[in-house]
């Protein structure tokens, strides 16, 4: 018995010495004798010379990096490189390859020296694993993709494949330029254009029948909604076949992330792109309206200002989610962001001091847009400049002055210093006219002077309420005379005041001696006091008695 036990162990050494001896088979036979340049000494130098290879269109180099012992020698040559070609597409499509994450060691991973696995992809209810085995050719140990692995790429390829790849010549799949495959290519260009062709036709046939639809309604804000769509809708549709036909060309990951990335943003351009046109066609259309069926000016204008002040809100608020929405699908801007939120301790409290003037205007404008203090249309003395309102955003108001300059003041100007605003509340206003006369001017033919210039040549800007003369005060030697009118439009005083004042004026030139003048009177000299006579002693003056 113990004969036998020490036997077996001599067998089996016996045995392995033999096969030893024996000549080891070559893996891949039938593709010949791998070029220098394949290297399969690791997991790692496995995947990427077989990726490398793939992506540059070399199926030939690439099938010796699969283990094909199970095919016959004299088909390895054709399919090793269908069987390359095949599981290229289906990494690129359905696994994320992280090369880096592969052992760089000939020994492989400590906890499985025999297999490296990829990663696993879904199939028929299962998990298929993508795993790269060590085998032993012409007596050294390579790692390749292993046997159960490529056995399931014909099944992979058939579910995740390009269904056109079945047909086209070998031609369309031969080279690789720029990680894409000819037909990939030719692919690109038949979705990029038929992608733009539907793309107008769609837009076409959509606003022809959106505006047939508006015109059965009384208003016009539907119709100029549905001529604002053109352009959006038009690049929203491109994008979404844009994106649509790319993933039937099985593109490489990168590849079609970057085509995502592409639609995404197209698709949020043209959405902030619709969402600036309604916003400035609503607005036209309540202007109008506001116009048309209010007949108080002043409320008119208030609407107005409230109208530009909150669509210029609502746009930049557009404008900052559009942009947000563009940035965060970066994964370095996100990046960036999470570690500015993290750290938002000084670099907050450093960009809230920096941001704090900018801030406080924007809120200026807002509460400006509230409050009211001024409005478009309104007549203002603003920093001894008079003019009318013509613009307002949240940051400046536009001031069209007297002489046609524009002045760009800054909102907070309105809300910290004192202005006068000549059309708050009602528009009606005063208007005063001062002159100097002689003290011998005659008071109630200038009043009756006044009253016929108002009623005969100001009778298109006087509005009848006040019109009136008064001594306003006595000087050393004139008097200072003010005529008051009263217009009813803020704008029309300053054309009154003027004409008041020329007819004053030339109502005294035709009477001289109104006008003031310098006199010098003459008076006889006043004889001194007499003498005494010579003979009397002059009385000596009184004094005062002491206290």
């Amino acid at each position: 018995m113990m004969h036998r036990d020490r036997l077996g162990p001599r067998v089996l050494v016996l045995v392995w010495s033999v096969l030893w001896s024996l000549p080891a088979a070559a893996l891949n036979s039938g593709l010949g004798q791998p070029p220098p340049s394949v290297d399969r000494q690791s997991p790692q130098a496995t995947v990427q010379g077989f990726l490398a290879a793939a992506h540059r269109g070399n199926y030939e180099l690439a099938a010796h990096y699969l283990d094909l012992d199970f095919i016959p020698r004299a088909q390895q040559g054709g399919r090793g490189v269908q069987l390359a070609r095949r599981l290229k597409f289906v990494l690129d499509r359905k696994l994320a390859v992280d090369v880096s994450a592969m052992s760089k060691e000939p020994e492989g991973d400590p906890e499985d020296a025999r297999f490296d696995e990829l990663g696993t992809i879904p199939l028929e209810g299962a998990n298929v694993p993508i795993r790269v085995q060590r085998v032993t050719s012409e007596g050294a140990l390579v790692w390749v993709f292993s046997e159960s692995t490529v056995r399931q790429v014909d099944p992979l390829f058939a579910e995740y494949g390009p269904r056109v790849g079945e047909w086209l010549p070998p031609v369309f799949f031969s080279d690789a330029y720029l990680g894409l495959e000819l037909w990939q290519w030719l692919g690109l260009l038949v979705v990029l254009l038929g992608s733009l062709v539907v793309a107008v036709v769609l837009e076409r046939l959509v606003l022809a029948f959106a505006l047939r639809l508006a015109r059965w309604t009384r208003i016009t804000w539907d119709d100029e909604m549905a001529a604002a769509g053109r352009g959006p809708l038009k690049l929203v549709t491109f994008s979404a076949l844009l994106v649509a036909g790319t993933t039937f060309l099985r593109l490489p990951a990168p590849s079609q992330h970057f085509f995502n990335r592409v639609g995404y943003s197209l698709g949020v351009i043209s959405l902030a792109w619709f969402v600036l046109r309604f916003l400035r066609v609503s607005a036209a259309f309540v202007q109008n309206r506001v116009s048309a069926e209010m007949k108080d000016a002043s409320r008119a204008r208030s609407v107005s200002t409230q109208l530009v002040v909150l669509r210029s809100i609502f746009e930049v608020a557009t404008y900052v989610v559009a942009v947000a929405l563009l940035l965060i699908q970066f994964e370095v801007v996100r990046s960036v962001g999470v570690s500015l939120l993290a750290s938002a301790g000084i670099a907050g409290l450093v960009l809230g001091l920096a941001a704090q003037k900018s801030i406080s205007t924007l809120l200026a404008g807002i509460q400006l847009s509230i409050t009211q203090p001024i409005r478009i249309g309104d007549t203002v003395i603003v920093e001894n400049e008079f003019g009318t309102v013509e613009e307002i955003t949240l940051t400046y108001v536009v001031l069209r002055t007297w002489d046609q300059r524009r002045m760009v003041i800054p909102i907070p100007q309105f809300l910290d210093k004192p202005f006068q605003n000549w059309s708050k509340g009602s528009s009606e206003m005063l208007g005063a006219v001062t002159l100097q006369v002689d003290f011998s001017a005659d008071i109630d033919a200038l009043r009756a002077e006044l009253k016929r210039v108002l009623e005969a040549e100001a009778r298109e800007v006087w509005d009848g309420r006040v019109g009136s003369v008064v001594v306003l005060d006595v000087m050393d030697r004139t008097l200072t005379v003010r005529a008051l009118v009263s217009v009813a439009n803020s704008e029309k005083l300053f054309d009154l005041r003027a004409l008041v004042r020329e007819r004053l004026v030339r109502f005294l030139r035709a009477n001289p001696q109104w006008l003031p003048v310098t006199r010098t009177e003459a008076r006889p000299p006043v004889p001194p006091p007499p003498s005494p006579p010579d003979n009397e002693t002059p009385a000596a003056p009184p004094v005062a008695p002491r206290a």
